[in-house]
């Protein structure tokens, strides 16, 4: 039984995936390379459990005690206990590679490691540890306690085991799973991403104003949130982390990223969290 759960990374996707383990009852403990990164991660956690508890979503007791099942730390030693530890941190492969390697020192041998990439080989992660028939990508979506769905993804090495395990887990925090094979961006990204990317490319070259090419798809293609505002949500900078690594994987033309995403990242650009995107965001 997966009971304790570790998490390396306390930005939007860490901390997201801590509230949703621990609101589900089960034990987490969250680290990052400092206290402030960890306190502004429970803020976050405290502010979107008092955002449920006002909708009668959840109850008061059960928002405290869910904050009481998460512990913070800055030591990934503090790690050694638990049953699956999943790496948040930057679409970044060799940090990845740098912290999975560094954590599998410090984890037992039994327990599982998971990855949250969006598009980095789970094949090539796994093959940078001590356990990689242990090791399986577990890609969250953003806001992780708003959407349903966790893609699971299996490396070559990836044992059936493993896979059920991880479609337990999925099941306990309340997600539903689809399994992708091992290819660049998986299933959902491999046909999001490029879109997002076609978006931008038609912001370019002047098809549409950012606002009609997000109305025309919310409006025409029903979907909840229009592309160039969801590459905002995403954060440019991981946007165009994605297309790269699809460019580079497929050593095909069509996922060039469109120069305007490259401008925009450049320029620090980089959607919500910097407060300036496709749209501005008053930060």
């Amino acid at each position: 039984m997966i009971e304790q759960i570790g998490i390396v990374g306390a930005g939007t996707m860490g901390n997201g995936i801590a509230q949703v383990c621990a609101a589900a009852g089960l034990s987490v403990t969250m680290t990052d390379i400092s206290d402030a990164a960890l306190t502004r991660g429970m803020s976050v956690v405290t502010g979107s459990l008092e955002r449920l508890v006002n909708k009668q979503k959840m109850t008061d007791a059960d928002r405290q005690a869910a904050l009481k099942r998460i512990a913070t730390t800055t030591d990934s030693a503090k790690l050694a206990d638990c049953d699956l530890v999943i790496e948040a941190a930057t679409e970044n492969e060799d940090l990845k590679i740098k912290i999975l390697k560094d954590l599998c020192t410090k984890l037992r041998p039994q327990a599982l490691l998971a990855t949250n990439t969006s598009s980095i080989s789970i094949t090539k992660l796994a093959a940078a540890t001590d356990r990689p028939d242990r090791f399986i990508g577990m890609h969250f979506f953003n806001p992780v306690p708003l959407m349903a769905l966790l893609e699971l993804i299996r490396g070559l090495q990836t044992s059936d085991d493993t896979h059920a395990k991880a479609a337990e887990f999925a099941k306990r925090i309340g997600k539903v799973a689809v399994t992708a094979k091992n290819s660049p961006g998986f299933a959902v990204n491999r046909i999001l991403c490029p879109m997002i990317n076609e978006a931008i490319f038609a912001l370019q070259e002047g098809i549409a104003t950012a606002e009609d090419l997000d109305a025309g798809m919310k409006l025409g293609c029903n979907h909840p949130i229009g592309p160039l505002a969801l590459a905002d949500m995403i954060g440019l900078d991981t946007m165009l982390s994605v297309m790269e690594v699809f460019y580079e994987g497929f050593n095909d033309p069509k996922y060039r990223p469109a120069p305007l995403l490259k401008e925009m990242v450049a320029a620090g650009h980089l959607g919500r969290k910097t407060g300036q995107g496709f749209y501005s965001y008053g930060k």
